[in-house]
Protein backbone atom coordinates (compact mmCIF):
# COMPACT_ATOMS: atom_id res chain seq x y z
CA UNK A 1 0.00 0.00 0.00
CA UNK A 2 1.37 3.46 -0.68
CA UNK A 3 -0.37 7.23 0.39
CA UNK A 4 -1.09 9.38 -2.08
CA UNK A 5 0.32 12.69 -1.91
CA UNK A 6 -2.76 15.53 -2.82
CA UNK A 7 -2.71 18.87 -3.09
CA UNK A 8 -5.44 20.83 -0.86
CA UNK A 9 -8.53 23.23 -2.75
CA UNK A 10 -9.86 25.90 -1.68
CA UNK A 11 -13.39 24.47 -0.29
CA UNK A 12 -15.10 27.90 0.02
CA UNK A 13 -14.48 28.40 -3.65
CA UNK A 14 -17.49 26.04 -4.51
CA UNK A 15 -20.11 28.18 -2.54
CA UNK A 16 -20.79 29.95 -5.98
CA UNK A 17 -22.46 26.38 -7.14
CA UNK A 18 -24.46 25.88 -3.54
CA UNK A 19 -27.26 27.27 -2.66
CA UNK A 20 -27.53 28.85 0.85
CA UNK A 21 -29.64 25.80 2.67
CA UNK A 22 -27.02 23.48 0.94
CA UNK A 23 -23.97 25.23 2.57
CA UNK A 24 -25.72 25.58 6.34
CA UNK A 25 -26.11 21.76 5.99
CA UNK A 26 -22.55 21.01 4.21
CA UNK A 27 -20.98 23.08 7.40
CA UNK A 28 -22.99 20.81 10.07
CA UNK A 29 -21.95 17.58 8.29
CA UNK A 30 -18.33 19.08 8.37
CA UNK A 31 -18.61 20.15 12.01
CA UNK A 32 -20.52 16.90 12.81
CA UNK A 33 -17.31 15.17 11.52
CA UNK A 34 -14.37 17.14 13.29
CA UNK A 35 -11.31 14.62 14.47
CA UNK A 36 -12.89 11.85 12.50
CA UNK A 37 -10.35 9.78 10.22
CA UNK A 38 -11.11 8.46 7.12
CA UNK A 39 -9.57 6.67 4.88
CA UNK A 40 -10.00 5.76 0.64
CA UNK A 41 -8.49 2.64 -0.86
CA UNK A 42 -8.79 1.71 -4.07
CA UNK A 43 -6.28 0.09 -7.01
CA UNK A 44 -4.62 3.36 -8.52
CA UNK A 45 -4.14 6.67 -8.67
CA UNK A 46 -4.07 7.59 -12.47
CA UNK A 47 -6.50 6.36 -15.22
CA UNK A 48 -10.38 6.14 -15.04
CA UNK A 49 -13.06 7.85 -13.01
CA UNK A 50 -12.10 6.95 -9.63
CA UNK A 51 -8.83 7.90 -9.26
CA UNK A 52 -10.50 11.30 -11.12
CA UNK A 53 -12.98 11.63 -8.26
CA UNK A 54 -10.41 10.55 -5.69
CA UNK A 55 -7.91 13.58 -7.17
CA UNK A 56 -10.61 16.35 -6.35
CA UNK A 57 -12.57 14.51 -3.47
CA UNK A 58 -9.63 14.63 -0.81
CA UNK A 59 -7.82 17.77 -1.78
CA UNK A 60 -11.81 19.20 -1.16
CA UNK A 61 -12.38 17.43 2.54
CA UNK A 62 -8.69 18.41 3.37
CA UNK A 63 -9.70 21.98 3.03
CA UNK A 64 -12.81 21.69 4.18
CA UNK A 65 -11.01 20.46 7.29
CA UNK A 66 -11.74 16.67 7.54
CA UNK A 67 -8.76 14.18 7.65
CA UNK A 68 -8.65 12.09 4.87
CA UNK A 69 -5.95 9.62 3.17
CA UNK A 70 -5.78 8.48 0.21
CA UNK A 71 -4.05 5.05 -0.23
CA UNK A 72 -3.35 2.55 -3.29
CA UNK A 73 -3.03 -0.64 -3.70
CA UNK A 74 0.21 -1.94 -4.93
CA UNK A 75 0.03 -4.98 -7.40
CA UNK A 76 1.86 -6.58 -10.72
CA UNK A 77 0.16 -7.28 -13.94
CA UNK A 78 -0.63 -10.73 -12.82
CA UNK A 79 -3.07 -9.12 -9.96
CA UNK A 80 -4.68 -6.60 -12.26
CA UNK A 81 -5.22 -9.49 -15.04
CA UNK A 82 -7.05 -11.01 -12.27
CA UNK A 83 -9.07 -8.13 -11.00
CA UNK A 84 -9.82 -6.50 -14.96
CA UNK A 85 -11.29 -10.05 -15.37
CA UNK A 86 -13.31 -9.81 -12.30
CA UNK A 87 -14.78 -6.34 -13.14
CA UNK A 88 -16.09 -7.80 -16.47
CA UNK A 89 -17.21 -10.71 -15.09
CA UNK A 90 -19.18 -8.54 -12.32
CA UNK A 91 -21.01 -7.18 -15.16
CA UNK A 92 -21.64 -9.88 -16.78
CA UNK A 93 -19.26 -11.52 -18.76
CA UNK A 94 -18.56 -15.70 -18.75
CA UNK A 95 -15.88 -16.94 -17.68
CA UNK A 96 -14.74 -19.95 -14.69
CA UNK A 97 -13.13 -18.40 -11.52
CA UNK A 98 -9.76 -20.51 -11.43
CA UNK A 99 -8.60 -21.47 -7.89
CA UNK A 100 -5.60 -19.94 -9.74
CA UNK A 101 -6.77 -16.70 -9.62
CA UNK A 102 -8.56 -16.82 -6.64
CA UNK A 103 -5.15 -17.41 -4.40
CA UNK A 104 -3.78 -14.25 -6.88
CA UNK A 105 -6.51 -12.07 -5.80
CA UNK A 106 -6.19 -13.06 -2.09
CA UNK A 107 -2.50 -12.86 -2.16
CA UNK A 108 -2.56 -9.32 -3.08
CA UNK A 109 -5.48 -8.29 -0.99
CA UNK A 110 -3.29 -9.86 2.11
CA UNK A 111 -0.02 -8.73 1.00
CA UNK A 112 -1.54 -4.78 1.03
CA UNK A 113 -3.78 -5.46 4.03
CA UNK A 114 -0.31 -6.00 6.08
CA UNK A 115 1.45 -2.67 4.67
CA UNK A 116 -2.11 -1.08 5.94
CA UNK A 117 -2.63 -2.64 9.60
CA UNK A 118 -1.17 -0.03 11.65
CA UNK A 119 -3.43 2.84 10.50
CA UNK A 120 -6.23 3.94 12.63
CA UNK A 121 -9.56 5.06 10.91
CA UNK A 122 -13.07 5.94 11.98
CA UNK A 123 -14.32 5.30 8.36
CA UNK A 124 -12.02 3.12 5.52
CA UNK A 125 -13.81 3.53 1.90
CA UNK A 126 -12.63 0.45 -0.16
CA UNK A 127 -13.17 1.41 -3.82
CA UNK A 128 -14.61 -1.57 -5.97
CA UNK A 129 -13.95 -5.44 -6.13
CA UNK A 130 -10.06 -4.95 -6.36
CA UNK A 131 -9.38 -4.34 -2.72
CA UNK A 132 -12.96 -5.76 -1.63
CA UNK A 133 -11.11 -8.57 0.48
CA UNK A 134 -8.56 -6.70 2.83
CA UNK A 135 -11.12 -6.60 4.74
CA UNK A 136 -10.44 -10.15 5.97
CA UNK A 137 -6.57 -9.38 7.06
CA UNK A 138 -7.33 -6.51 9.24
CA UNK A 139 -7.32 -7.28 13.05
CA UNK A 140 -11.37 -7.16 14.00
CA UNK A 141 -10.83 -4.47 17.15
CA UNK A 142 -10.23 -1.75 15.16
CA UNK A 143 -12.54 0.64 15.36
CA UNK A 144 -13.04 1.53 12.02
CA UNK A 145 -16.46 1.38 10.08
CA UNK A 146 -15.91 -0.03 6.61
CA UNK A 147 -18.05 1.01 3.55
CA UNK A 148 -17.44 -0.50 0.10
CA UNK A 149 -18.03 1.94 -2.37
CA UNK A 150 -19.01 -0.21 -6.06
CA UNK A 151 -19.16 1.89 -9.27
CA UNK A 152 -19.95 -0.54 -11.45
CA UNK A 153 -22.86 -2.38 -12.91
CA UNK A 154 -23.57 -5.72 -10.89
CA UNK A 155 -27.09 -5.54 -11.75
CA UNK A 156 -26.94 -9.44 -13.60
CA UNK A 157 -23.21 -10.50 -12.46
CA UNK A 158 -21.60 -13.54 -13.14
CA UNK A 159 -22.79 -15.88 -10.54
CA UNK A 160 -19.58 -17.39 -9.79
CA UNK A 161 -17.63 -13.92 -9.26
CA UNK A 162 -20.81 -12.88 -7.39
CA UNK A 163 -20.31 -15.53 -4.85
CA UNK A 164 -16.38 -14.60 -4.56
CA UNK A 165 -16.92 -11.11 -3.77
CA UNK A 166 -20.31 -11.54 -1.55
CA UNK A 167 -17.93 -14.02 0.43
CA UNK A 168 -16.37 -10.15 1.45
CA UNK A 169 -18.56 -7.58 0.66
CA UNK A 170 -21.21 -8.60 3.60
CA UNK A 171 -19.12 -8.04 6.15
CA UNK A 172 -19.02 -4.59 5.39
CA UNK A 173 -21.09 -1.86 7.84
CA UNK A 174 -22.20 -0.17 4.17
CA UNK A 175 -22.40 -1.08 0.67
CA UNK A 176 -22.56 2.50 -1.52
CA UNK A 177 -23.85 1.82 -5.40
CA UNK A 178 -24.42 4.42 -7.92
CA UNK A 179 -28.15 3.35 -8.46
CA UNK A 180 -30.42 0.60 -7.29
CA UNK A 181 -30.92 -1.37 -10.02
CA UNK A 182 -27.61 -1.89 -10.12
CA UNK A 183 -27.94 -3.97 -6.66
CA UNK A 184 -27.97 -7.85 -7.20
CA UNK A 185 -28.53 -9.25 -3.88
CA UNK A 186 -29.60 -6.21 -1.74
CA UNK A 187 -30.83 -8.84 1.47
CA UNK A 188 -26.98 -9.67 1.86
CA UNK A 189 -25.42 -6.19 2.13
CA UNK A 190 -25.53 -4.23 5.17
CA UNK A 191 -26.97 -0.37 5.03
CA UNK A 192 -27.39 -0.64 1.23
CA UNK A 193 -26.57 3.40 0.25
CA UNK A 194 -26.87 5.39 -2.84
CA UNK A 195 -24.42 7.91 -4.29
CA UNK A 196 -23.92 9.20 -7.20
CA UNK A 197 -20.12 9.68 -8.71
CA UNK A 198 -19.40 13.77 -9.46
CA UNK A 199 -17.60 16.31 -11.47
CA UNK A 200 -14.85 18.65 -10.24
CA UNK A 201 -15.96 22.66 -11.61
CA UNK A 202 -12.51 23.59 -10.89
CA UNK A 203 -10.50 20.82 -12.19
CA UNK A 204 -8.01 21.34 -15.50
CA UNK A 205 -10.83 18.69 -17.11
CA UNK A 206 -13.64 20.98 -16.21
CA UNK A 207 -12.48 25.01 -15.95
CA UNK A 208 -14.15 27.24 -18.53
CA UNK A 209 -12.28 27.35 -21.48
CA UNK A 210 -12.24 29.95 -24.05
CA UNK A 211 -13.67 28.48 -27.52
CA UNK A 212 -10.32 29.68 -29.37
CA UNK A 213 -8.04 28.02 -26.83
CA UNK A 214 -10.00 25.01 -27.20
CA UNK A 215 -9.70 25.30 -30.88
CA UNK A 216 -5.59 26.18 -30.72
CA UNK A 217 -5.28 23.02 -28.56
CA UNK A 218 -7.34 20.42 -30.66
CA UNK A 219 -5.63 21.79 -33.79
CA UNK A 220 -2.67 20.47 -32.13
CA UNK A 221 -4.17 17.07 -32.85
CA UNK A 222 -4.99 16.81 -36.33
CA UNK A 223 -8.32 18.34 -35.87
CA UNK A 224 -9.60 21.28 -38.60
CA UNK A 225 -11.36 23.50 -36.28
CA UNK A 226 -13.52 25.05 -39.20
CA UNK A 227 -15.59 21.56 -39.49
CA UNK A 228 -17.87 19.82 -37.54
CA UNK A 229 -16.30 17.67 -34.44
CA UNK A 230 -17.40 14.26 -32.91
CA UNK A 231 -15.79 12.95 -29.85
CA UNK A 232 -15.54 10.30 -27.57
CA UNK A 233 -13.49 10.72 -24.14
CA UNK A 234 -12.96 6.79 -22.69
CA UNK A 235 -11.10 3.82 -21.83
CA UNK A 236 -10.55 2.04 -24.72
CA UNK A 237 -12.79 -1.35 -23.89
CA UNK A 238 -15.42 -3.49 -25.32
CA UNK A 239 -17.79 -2.14 -22.32
CA UNK A 240 -17.08 1.90 -23.61
CA UNK A 241 -17.73 0.74 -27.48
CA UNK A 242 -15.26 2.21 -29.61
CA UNK A 243 -15.90 0.63 -32.69
CA UNK A 244 -19.87 1.00 -32.65
CA UNK A 245 -18.58 4.72 -32.39
CA UNK A 246 -16.79 4.69 -35.44
CA UNK A 247 -20.16 2.73 -37.30
CA UNK A 248 -22.33 5.61 -36.21
CA UNK A 249 -19.55 8.17 -37.61
CA UNK A 250 -19.33 6.54 -40.81
CA UNK A 251 -23.14 6.74 -41.11
CA UNK A 252 -23.46 10.26 -40.18
CA UNK A 253 -20.48 10.75 -42.69
CA UNK A 254 -22.49 10.03 -45.73
CA UNK A 255 -24.70 12.47 -45.00
CA UNK A 256 -23.08 15.20 -43.15
CA UNK A 257 -19.03 14.85 -45.25
CA UNK A 258 -17.40 17.32 -42.95
CA UNK A 259 -17.61 15.60 -39.59
CA UNK A 260 -14.66 14.58 -37.77
CA UNK A 261 -14.49 11.95 -35.32
CA UNK A 262 -11.98 11.81 -32.41
CA UNK A 263 -11.09 9.40 -29.71
CA UNK A 264 -9.61 10.19 -26.57
CA UNK A 265 -8.44 7.75 -23.89
CA UNK A 266 -6.11 7.35 -20.90
CA UNK A 267 -4.70 4.04 -20.57
CA UNK A 268 -4.68 3.33 -16.97
CA UNK A 269 -2.05 0.85 -14.89
CA UNK A 270 -4.66 -1.79 -13.66
CA UNK A 271 -6.48 -2.17 -17.13
CA UNK A 272 -4.06 -4.58 -19.09
CA UNK A 273 -6.40 -5.51 -21.68
CA UNK A 274 -7.15 -1.57 -22.64
CA UNK A 275 -3.78 -2.00 -25.24
CA UNK A 276 -5.43 -4.64 -27.13
CA UNK A 277 -8.85 -2.81 -27.28
CA UNK A 278 -7.00 -0.05 -28.57
CA UNK A 279 -5.18 -2.02 -31.18
CA UNK A 280 -8.39 -2.94 -32.28
CA UNK A 281 -9.56 0.48 -32.60
CA UNK A 282 -7.11 1.46 -34.64
CA UNK A 283 -7.64 -1.31 -36.98
CA UNK A 284 -10.89 -0.56 -37.71
CA UNK A 285 -10.43 3.08 -38.18
CA UNK A 286 -8.04 2.12 -40.77
CA UNK A 287 -6.79 5.05 -43.01
CA UNK A 288 -9.41 7.42 -42.29
CA UNK A 289 -7.74 10.38 -41.65
CA UNK A 290 -10.59 12.31 -40.65
CA UNK A 291 -10.75 10.21 -37.56
CA UNK A 292 -8.12 11.09 -34.72
CA UNK A 293 -6.94 8.14 -31.75
CA UNK A 294 -5.50 9.63 -29.09
CA UNK A 295 -4.04 8.83 -25.74
CA UNK A 296 -2.02 9.98 -22.66
CA UNK A 297 0.91 8.89 -24.78
CA UNK A 298 0.59 11.59 -27.48
CA UNK A 299 0.34 14.31 -24.92
CA UNK A 300 -3.36 14.40 -23.77
CA UNK A 301 -3.93 15.25 -20.24
CA UNK A 302 -6.69 17.02 -18.38
CA UNK A 303 -6.50 20.43 -19.97
CA UNK A 304 -6.36 18.83 -23.28
CA UNK A 305 -9.41 16.47 -22.49
CA UNK A 306 -11.12 19.82 -21.56
CA UNK A 307 -9.92 21.05 -25.20
CA UNK A 308 -11.78 18.42 -27.00
CA UNK A 309 -15.06 18.59 -24.82
CA UNK A 310 -15.25 22.33 -25.44
CA UNK A 311 -14.45 22.01 -29.13
CA UNK A 312 -16.99 19.20 -29.65
CA UNK A 313 -19.99 20.22 -31.69
CA UNK A 314 -21.45 16.56 -30.34
CA UNK A 315 -19.78 14.28 -27.21
CA UNK A 316 -20.53 10.82 -27.46
CA UNK A 317 -20.66 8.09 -24.33
CA UNK A 318 -22.14 4.77 -26.44
CA UNK A 319 -21.59 2.60 -24.17
CA UNK A 320 -22.77 -0.94 -23.37
CA UNK A 321 -22.74 -1.12 -20.11
CA UNK A 322 -21.78 1.59 -17.47
CA UNK A 323 -21.30 2.46 -13.76
CA UNK A 324 -22.00 5.90 -14.30
CA UNK A 325 -19.99 7.59 -17.29
CA UNK A 326 -18.32 11.10 -15.32
CA UNK A 327 -17.48 12.12 -19.64
CA UNK A 328 -21.22 12.44 -19.70
CA UNK A 329 -21.20 15.06 -16.66
CA UNK A 330 -18.05 16.54 -17.83
CA UNK A 331 -19.12 16.94 -21.67
CA UNK A 332 -23.30 18.63 -20.02
CA UNK A 333 -20.90 20.49 -18.25
CA UNK A 334 -19.15 22.51 -21.38
CA UNK A 335 -22.80 22.95 -22.49
CA UNK A 336 -21.93 20.70 -25.22
CA UNK A 337 -24.92 18.39 -26.62
CA UNK A 338 -24.20 14.57 -25.38
CA UNK A 339 -25.47 11.18 -26.78
CA UNK A 340 -24.97 8.22 -24.18
CA UNK A 341 -25.86 4.77 -24.54
CA UNK A 342 -29.36 3.93 -22.10
CA UNK A 343 -27.38 2.31 -20.14
CA UNK A 344 -26.54 2.41 -16.55
CA UNK A 345 -25.64 5.45 -14.67
CA UNK A 346 -25.92 7.47 -17.89
CA UNK A 347 -29.65 6.99 -17.55
CA UNK A 348 -29.51 8.99 -14.32
CA UNK A 349 -28.05 11.80 -16.26
CA UNK A 350 -29.53 12.53 -19.45
CA UNK A 351 -33.39 13.23 -19.61
CA UNK A 352 -33.36 12.22 -22.97
CA UNK A 353 -34.76 14.59 -25.75
CA UNK A 354 -34.45 17.35 -22.91
CA UNK A 355 -30.54 17.23 -21.75
CA UNK A 356 -29.22 15.16 -24.11
CA UNK A 357 -29.82 12.08 -26.03
CA UNK A 358 -29.77 8.20 -25.23
CA UNK A 359 -29.38 5.93 -27.89
CA UNK A 360 -29.24 1.80 -28.31
CA UNK A 361 -28.46 1.44 -31.64
CA UNK A 362 -25.68 2.79 -33.84
CA UNK A 363 -27.63 3.81 -36.24
CA UNK A 364 -29.93 5.86 -33.54
CA UNK A 365 -26.85 7.29 -32.35
CA UNK A 366 -26.11 8.43 -35.88
CA UNK A 367 -29.65 9.67 -36.59
CA UNK A 368 -29.34 11.62 -33.15
CA UNK A 369 -25.94 13.01 -34.34
CA UNK A 370 -27.42 14.37 -37.97
CA UNK A 371 -30.06 15.73 -35.93
CA UNK A 372 -27.84 17.78 -33.93
CA UNK A 373 -25.54 18.97 -36.35
CA UNK A 374 -28.39 20.59 -38.82
CA UNK A 375 -30.17 21.97 -35.78
CA UNK A 376 -27.46 24.34 -33.82
CA UNK A 377 -30.31 26.19 -31.67
CA UNK A 378 -31.86 22.81 -30.58
CA UNK A 379 -28.29 22.19 -29.94
CA UNK A 380 -27.71 24.78 -27.98
CA UNK A 381 -30.53 24.62 -26.02
CA UNK A 382 -30.13 21.12 -25.02
CA UNK A 383 -26.56 21.53 -24.57
CA UNK A 384 -27.37 24.08 -21.67
CA UNK A 385 -29.90 22.00 -19.69
CA UNK A 386 -27.60 19.90 -19.32
CA UNK A 387 -25.05 21.93 -17.65
CA UNK A 388 -28.01 22.94 -15.44
CA UNK A 389 -28.69 19.14 -14.70
CA UNK A 390 -24.75 18.64 -13.81
CA UNK A 391 -24.90 21.81 -11.29
CA UNK A 392 -27.61 20.70 -9.36
CA UNK A 393 -26.90 17.39 -9.18
CA UNK A 394 -23.73 15.86 -9.78
CA UNK A 395 -20.75 18.22 -8.56
CA UNK A 396 -17.91 16.82 -6.53
CA UNK A 397 -19.65 19.21 -3.17
CA UNK A 398 -22.90 17.35 -3.24
CA UNK A 399 -20.64 13.60 -3.41
CA UNK A 400 -18.83 14.57 -0.35
CA UNK A 401 -22.29 15.99 1.47
CA UNK A 402 -23.60 12.52 0.81
CA UNK A 403 -21.02 10.23 2.63
CA UNK A 404 -20.57 12.86 5.34
CA UNK A 405 -24.46 12.64 5.70
CA UNK A 406 -24.04 8.37 5.62
CA UNK A 407 -21.12 8.33 8.20
CA UNK A 408 -23.96 10.08 10.61
CA UNK A 409 -26.46 6.73 9.81
CA UNK A 410 -23.65 4.92 10.64
CA UNK A 411 -23.39 6.00 14.04
CA UNK A 412 -27.12 6.11 14.75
Amino acid sequence: MRKVKTGVKNYRQYSEFLNHDTEIEMDYYIKKNNGKKIAMINATSFGGGVAEILHSLVPLAKSAGLVIDWWNMEGTDEFYKVTKMMHNCLQGMEHELTAKEKEIYLKYNKKNAEAFADEEYDYIIVHDPQPAAMIDYIPKSRKAKWLWRCHIDTSAPNEEYWRFLAGFIKKYEACIFTMEEFIYEKAVLSNVAIITPSIDPFSKKNIPLAEEEAKEITGRFGIDVNRPLISQVSRFDPWKDPLGVIEAYKIVKKEYPSVQLALIGSMASDDPEGWEYLYRTLRRAGEDYDIEIITNFNGVSDLEVNAFQTASDVILQKSIKEGFGLTVAEGMWKGVPVIGGRVGGIKLQIDDGINGYLADTVEECAERILTLLRNMALAVEIGEAGKEKVRAKFLITSHLLNYLKLFEQLED
